[in-house]
């Protein structure tokens, strides 16, 4: 019935309009799927329409459907090029599908050309602080921190970042006004992550696991609890812990990594690969994800797959050991003796090379 009805408004601007509105309103009302055919229905009829291919995308978004959402947006700016509401809408479904190197793009985009922008600002530091680029998130909240000394989401991604840059003494001046506040959430979690540096990981667990009680939903917390976990060797409690986050945040590149490689050691090589693909997908080409998704083809017997993803690992990483151990398996397997022999040489060249200066550095 409701084909015969929409057959029927192709034939004039007042049914199509029609139809939009009736979108809109389930859309406001919260009824997205709802209000998803009907959008396509209208836009059947009004394809040029950007605004209502732009409210199909958000409505997809809406349903977590944010791959379909991608489409959509790309195709209203072809329709409405540089909208920079379709282009925010655009980097958040990235950001919440995981393509943090393409929001990245999007929100560096708007930054440069909003750059007073509080939300755009907040969310390239926190995609770069997921891609590992820990300079360029000081670099970009330095100044936005000195301007807005209370502003606590400042504080904690610049000291987030200081940290892991092991700049301690400057990320504890810009944690101090988040400690002022009390025992809240952040506070424990910036604590709980100074002491994982410090390699103090009993206090770190205590830290952390207070963070985790204080806001079970705080981004990251349970990532770097399961890091505590493993380094004191309780590898099913950090499984718990990164199994939290990923329910939270299923785009966490650590939490991807590290239960990846425990699956591994479990021989649940097919969730692993998942694990590990997802992790490659918010951080493409880092050499340790690269390296246990080579593992874990190894370990399940594709070797060729294990192969080519090792050559192209060491090709940009000659210096890794591991990945030569893991290739000259990989080519004993396949019956490639003199290829194993090579890398198997090479491996121990490079180990004793890291003894002596490791030797070096002590005697100094």
């Amino acid at each position: 019935m409701a084909l015969l009805l929409f057959g029927q408004a192709a034939s004039g601007q007042e049914n199509a309009e029609r139809i939009l509105q009736g979108a809109i309103a389930l859309h406001q009302a919260g009824e997205v799927e709802r209000a998803i055919p009907q959008y396509r229905a209208y836009l059947k009829l009004r394809p040029d329409n950007g605004d209502a291919r732009s409210n199909l995308g958000a409505a997809l978004a809406g349903a977590g459907r944010f791959g379909e959402a991608i489409v959509q947006y790309r195709e209203a700016l072809r329709i409405r090029p540089g909208d920079p509401r379709i282009r925010l809408n655009l980097a958040l479904a990235y950001y919440k599908l995981g393509r943090i190197s393409d929001a990245a793009g999007e929100f560096s985009s708007l930054h440069r050309e909003r750059p007073s922008d509080r939300q755009v600002l907040l969310l390239l530091a926190d995609c770069w602080l997921r891609r590992g680029e820990n300079q360029k998130v000081i670099q970009l909240l330095e100044e936005g921190a000195k301007q807005s000394p209370g502003d606590l989401a400042f504080a904690y991604l610049l000291g987030t970042a200081l940290l892991r840059d092991k700049q301690v003494e400057r990320a504890q001046q810009v944690i101090d006004p988040i400690l002022r506040n009390g025992d809240s959430a952040e506070a424990r979690l910036l604590l709980g992550t100074a002491r994982l540096e410090a390699l103090d990981f009993k206090a770190a667990i205590a830290d952390l696991e207070q963070a985790s009680r204080l806001n079970p939903k705080l981004p990251e917390v349970h990532s770097y609890l399961g890091r505590a976990h493993i380094q004191t060797g309780d590898t099913a409690a950090a499984r718990r812990a990164f199994q939290k986050e990923l329910e939270l945040n299923p785009n966490d590149f650590e939490s991807n990594l590290q239960l990846g490689a425990l699956l591994r050691q479990d021989q649940d090589y097919d969730s692993a690969r998942k694990l590990l693909a997802r992790a490659l997908q918010v951080r493409p080409g880092e050499f340790r994800a690269e390296f246990q998704l080579a593992s874990v083809n190894l370990a399940a017997g594709r070797l060729n797959e294990a192969r080519a993803g090792l050559e192209s690992l060491i090709r940009r990483a000659p210096r890794f050991v591991e990945a030569h151990i893991a290739l000259a398996t990989v080519y004993y397997r396949l019956g490639r003796k003199a290829d194993g022999d090579r890398e198997k040489a090479l491996a121990q060249k490079l180990t004793m090379e890291q003894r002596v200066r490791q030797y070096k550095v002590t005697r100094e």
